[in-house]
């Protein structure tokens, strides 16, 4: 059933210029987003992404204050990444049926208050149990993000908001293990490992107040009822891959974990099969086939599976490395990262002007880049691992981040680009989903596979193993930014 936004169009404009009527229509549906609701919504994507990886450098002191035990610690970790992807479709819908900047408010909302619950936290297991929580609200949040860019903007300012939530997303990652170091390090009020959590609380205040004066509002006119039975076979498909993957080694790898690895592939099928029927009877399902018909979500999603999968990995494992291998301390190990971002923040602010220019050949720039900066990183941990230092690594993160920010500024506009405005928040559900679930299939894959290995093969070495898989998805990224079209929208 196809959606529409529920504002009618402009009658004086459709009346002067009858050949453009639909595009008035788009143009008018709702009111433009502007420079402050812009960065309100941004900050509003910068807080969850930033809380997927700022726990990080923190989970040696949580274990240390809430004798949490290696197994628990990783659903400290897990527990939000996984909610947080389960749930980011249901949210998108939400946000088309409610009202995206109502969605938008009731999530930073909530996000505040489980923000404080973790940062309140009195054991090992209310950690847990607040960080899922946590997640879920972010669930909530995000897609009214890329949902109300895509609506309420269009033309070049849609492509340069896209660019500019690329570049946060990226960003946003590197500053967490930066600033969650530095927090813990820095002790504020005796709060340790909490103010990691606490430090959310205002300013997700700060961005529901001003959602409410700024953002514009946006729905679809005819709400689809909820995907009952997409939603559960895709709660249970994701669940089945990344709980086991991510719990699986802690655990000593039982039973249940390959029990539940060998449903994925039923479940993920299960769950294809019923939303093409839903599709095809004229309901509404959670992610419709047609929208991944759409060469540019496709394509863009194919791309975005490595690539986040790649980053996700490469920050949890160097974090590790850095801290047990090198044994440096929480700060110096995230500002070990600082050329990383500092090369990441460089190309996000040259590549609107270099997409415009070049369009997708961008992407296959970042792509090289990239590679030959995991590649320089790749030899320099097995040509001298005892001399090992931050410094020695700048040159290899530098380039990677360079590289990464290449192709994470343009992945967004790529993906959203020919979304028409009325599916905005489904369509961008589905992005932020493969985004968060690549990121957490990133750290179970990579990192479970470094701390497998790490005892045998020895850090560096294994370190070097897992450079060298994210090597090969840079070629894989390569390969499919050339099937791009060349403009992009």
């Amino acid at each position: 059933m196809t959606q529409q936004l529920a504002v009618a169009p402009d009658p004086v404009r459709a009346a002067t210029t009858p050949g453009t009527a639909t595009a008035a229509a788009a143009r008018t549906a709702v009111p433009s987003l502007g420079t402050a609701g812009l960065v309100t919504v941004l900050l509003g994507a910068f807080l969850p992404m930033l809380d997927f990886f700022i726990v990080n450098v923190a989970l040696p002191t949580i274990d240390h204050d809430l004798a949490a035990g290696p197994a628990v610690l990783e659903l400290v970790a897990a527990g939000y990444g996984i909610a947080f992807a389960v749930l980011l479709v249901l949210g998108g819908r939400l946000g088309d049926i409610f009202g995206r900047r109502r969605l938008f408010v009731v999530g930073a909302a909530t996000f505040a208050l489980t923000s404080l619950a973790c940062g309140l936290a009195p054991g090992a297991w209310t950690l847990v149990a607040a960080r899922a929580a946590q997640g879920a609200s972010a669930a909530l949040l995000i897609p009214q993000v890329l949902g109300t860019i895509t609506a309420a903007t269009d033309g070049a300012r849609r492509g340069r908001a896209l660019s500019i939530y690329g570049a946060v997303g990226g960003i946003s990652v590197v500053i967490g293990q930066v600033l969650g170091g530095m927090l813990v390090a820095a002790d504020l009020f005796g709060t340790g490992w909490r103010s990691v959590f606490l430090l959310n609380v205002p300013f997700a205040l700060l961005a529901l107040v001003l959602a409410v004066r700024y953002v514009p509002e946006s729905r679809a006119t005819q709400a689809a009822r909820v995907d009952v039975p997409g939603t559960v076979l895709l709660t249970a498909s994701l669940l089945a891959l990344l709980v086991p993957l991510m719990e699986g080694r802690a655990a000593g790898w039982p039973l249940w974990s390959w029990v539940l690895l060998a449903l994925f592939p039923v479940l993920a099928a299960a769950f294809v099969l019923v939303e093409r029927r839903a599709e095809q009877r004229g309901a509404t399902p959670l992610v419709p086939p047609s929208l991944l018909r759409i060469p540019e979500m496709r394509r863009g999603l194919g791309i975005a599976l490595p690539y986040f999968a790649g980053f996700g990995g490469f920050m949890f494992v160097i974090a590790v490395a850095l801290q047990q291998g090198l044994h440096l301390g929480p700060v110096a190990a995230g500002w070990a990262l600082v050329p990383m971002a500092v090369g990441y923040f460089t190309a996000s602010l040259s590549g609107p002007r270099l997409i415009g220019r070049y369009g997708s050949r961008v992407l296959s720039a970042g792509a090289v880049i990239q590679a030959a900066g995991l590649a320089t990183l790749a030899v320099t941990v097995l040509a001298d691992w005892s001399h090992f230092s931050p410094l020695r690594m700048a040159p290899g993160v530098a380039l990677a981040g360079i590289g990464q920010g290449l192709i994470g500024t343009p992945l967004f506009r790529v993906v959203l680009a020919k979304v028409p405005a009325a599916r905005a928040g489904v369509g961008s559900g589905v992005l932020a989903t493969g985004q968060q679930s690549s990121l957490a299939l990133g750290v179970a894959t990579l990192g479970t596979l470094y701390l497998s290995l790490s005892p045998s093969l020895g850090m560096d070495r294994a370190l070097a193993l897992c450079l060298g898989l994210q090597l090969i998805g840079s070629f894989v990224i390569l390969y499919l930014t050339t099937r791009l079209p060349r403009s992009i929208g």
